[in-house]
């Protein structure tokens, strides 16, 4: 029986990463999974959280020949440079951060590892290293090489699995209708029908697309970005029988009688579609980045440095469970696919 083997990467040192990326490892019992982070600081972890469960110190090369085992929880050493002293910033460990990320997206890129499932860091701190570094999700395309990703967040909403998809991210609001394109909003379409039919194992995905403007535009009277470059991307991949409609006012397409008939929605911008997202699964959602080569998924919260600095037992790891499940489900479905 197949038996996924996954990457999780630490996260921030100082924050709550290290702490709920073993604790959702520990939980995980349908797949093999490989902690990038310092040896050290996952050792007197584990000595706390699990002073029973064995853990398996190895090397990116030792993975190659190592027949993988469910339940197994391998820790690769990525040394910091300096001690890591709860809810304190350090730049001196931005660097070992980052090595992380870019062992875990080596193997995923040579199938040594079928997902990649990454604890909140601190953008500051890797900077301040002296890297210019925007995000994990930048970072991940520029070191596969794809040209766009798409965000999506992914949760439980009352009986029903809620994903809303961002067609801009992290822009001023001043700057969203001139981002919005034809082309870019096509490109983000077909990508999310994409991983959704390959990562998801959706035949058919229903997309609900939300209008940029109040009432969605009112026929233009407050706007014409619906008219102008929605609507002609939603008729042009209706005509390939794709299920993709809309635009929809946001204020009402945010309701469980429309989202539950939904596979995904499509917001214009940041602000529009996170705030529902959250505020109905928040704790138990999870990022996934759409249009790698290889499978991304994360929680939907940051460093919490401030839980970090009050000690163990604080910190809810659910969000990282449910990355990781999301992972394993993203994986056997992509193998059905094919």
């Amino acid at each position: 029986m197949f038996c996924p083997r996954i990457a999780i990467t630490c996260g921030e040192p100082a924050g709550v990463g290290p702490e709920i990326s073993l604790r959702a490892a520990l939980e995980s019992v349908d797949s093999e999974l490989v902690l990038l982070g310092d040896a050290t600081q996952i050792s007197g972890l584990a000595t706390q959280l699990c002073p029973d469960k064995k853990l398996h110190y190895v090397t990116a090369v030792d993975l190659t020949g190592l027949p993988r085992q469910a339940g197994r929880i391998n820790v690769i050493d990525c040394p910091l440079a300096v001690r890591p002293v709860p809810g304190k910033l350090d730049a001196r460990n931005g660097r070992s951060v980052l090595n992380t990320l870019d062992i875990a997206i080596h193997g995923a890129m040579h199938q040594q590892f079928d997902a990649i499932v990454t604890a909140p860091i601190q953008k500051s701190t890797i900077n301040e290293a002296g890297v210019a570094f925007t995000g994990h999700t930048e970072y991940l395309a520029e070191k596969t090489g794809t040209p766009k990703v798409v965000m999506m967040l992914m949760g439980p909403a009352g009986g029903y699995t809620l994903r809303v998809a961002l067609a801009t991210t992290h822009l001023p609001l001043k700057a969203v209708s001139a981002a919005l394109t034809q082309s870019s909003l096509l490109s983000t379409l077909e990508i999310i029908h994409t991983d959704l039919v390959r990562r998801f194992g959706m035949s058919q995905p229903r997309i609900f697309v939300a209008g940029l403007n109040p009432h969605a535009g009112e026929g233009g009277y407050l706007g014409r970005e619906e008219i102008d470059v929605i609507e002609p991307v939603i008729h042009q991949l209706r005509a390939k029988n794709w299920r993709v409609s809309g635009p929809y006012p946001a204020d009402t397409l945010f309701q469980p009688k429309y989202l539950k008939e939904a596979d995904c929605v499509l917001a214009m911008y940041h602000d529009q579609g996170l705030p529902v997202l959250k505020f109905a699964t928040f704790g138990q959602g999870v990022n996934i980045t759409l249009g790698l080569p290889i499978i991304r998924t994360s929680v939907d919260h940051g460093t919490a440095l401030d839980i970090a600095e009050q000690g163990l037992n604080l910190a809810d790891h659910t969000s990282m469970s449910a990355a990781l499940r999301a992972a394993v489900e993203m994986i056997n479905a992509s193998r059905r696919v094919g």
